[in-house]
């Protein structure tokens, strides 16, 4: 099992490009797996980079709709014709909108996918053996402060707050990749009835949003529910946000960035 971020908005190697998307290639032994692919081409280039043959992609799973993290898809099925895409339906059929700073489209462009490569779950479901897709998230806690700005386009053309039916996470031997978190990293965590030993994603905890008190208690109950798991993060979680949350949980809270490769889900 090993896991390699591909884009990211951090970067610690000057050779890598850097986005603000996010794309890690994930190698579970028995199938290779994409999971998200940017906002664009800059994954494949750093794949060329580290050595990483994406051409050998089994699946590429699309988290949610949003170009930062689908935007690159287009560019990934010129180089790969065999690899299953794994999105919701939702995401696909929707226009998305973000009102921070100011109101910018976020809506993925679609190239025509042939039908048999399309795996469209609609609800929580087993892609094969050991990778389960998690669906239809309730939210019995909290979800991020930064959704606020985050709105979809209705049949009647008007902006309404989006409720992320379109995210749905991955898991995959042990480790569970929550794209960008926006259902909660609680629910999420709650829907996944699989055992978890490290967590890998965005948390959509950006710096400004979220109270330090709001923070340090997730971090508390985050530790406390699940002590021997192991949550890896970037993307959207703030330098802030870390730094309040690693105060609390020490060694179990680690932050990656282009080029981090880990070779186990293990800590």
């Amino acid at each position: 099992m090993k896991w390699s971020v591909l884009s990211d908005n951090r970067s610690l190697d000057d050779r890598l490009l850097t986005e603000h998307g996010l794309s890690i290639f994930l190698s579970t032994g028995t199938h290779n797996l994409l999971l998200d692919t940017g906002a664009s081409d800059i994954f494949l280039l750093n794949a060329r980079k580290m050595g990483i043959d994406l051409s050998t992609v089994d699946y590429v799973f699309i988290s949610h709709g949003h170009s930062d993290h689908a935007g690159g898809l287009r560019h990934f099925l010129k180089i790969n014709n065999k690899a299953k895409v794994i999105v919701s339906p939702h995401a696909m059929s929707r226009k998305f909108y973000s009102k921070r700073n100011f109101l910018h489209s976020i809506t993925t462009e679609w190239n025509s996918i042939p039908e048999e490569r399309i795996i469209s779950p609609s609800a929580s479901e087993t892609i094969t053996e050991g990778i389960k897709v998690i669906a239809n998230i309730k939210k019995t806690h909290a979800v991020p402060k930064g959704n606020h700005n985050l709105y979809v386009e209705n049949g009647d053309g008007e902006y309404v707050h989006d409720d992320f039916r379109h995210e749905m996470a991955l898991y995959a031997n042990g480790l569970l990749f929550t794209g960008c978190a926006h259902n909660g990293l609680e629910n999420i965590l709650e829907a996944c009835h699989e055992p978890i030993v490290t967590v890998v994603g965005g948390f959509h905890l950006l710096d400004g949003m979220e109270s330090v008190e709001e923070l340090s208690l997730l971090a508390e109950r985050l530790s406390q529910s699940y002590p021997e798991t192991l949550f890896c993060t970037s993307h959207c979680t703030g330098n802030d946000a870390f730094r309040i949350m690693k105060e609390v949980m020490g060694s179990q809270l680690r932050q990656f960035s282009c080029g981090t490769s880990v070779s186990s889900v293990y800590p």
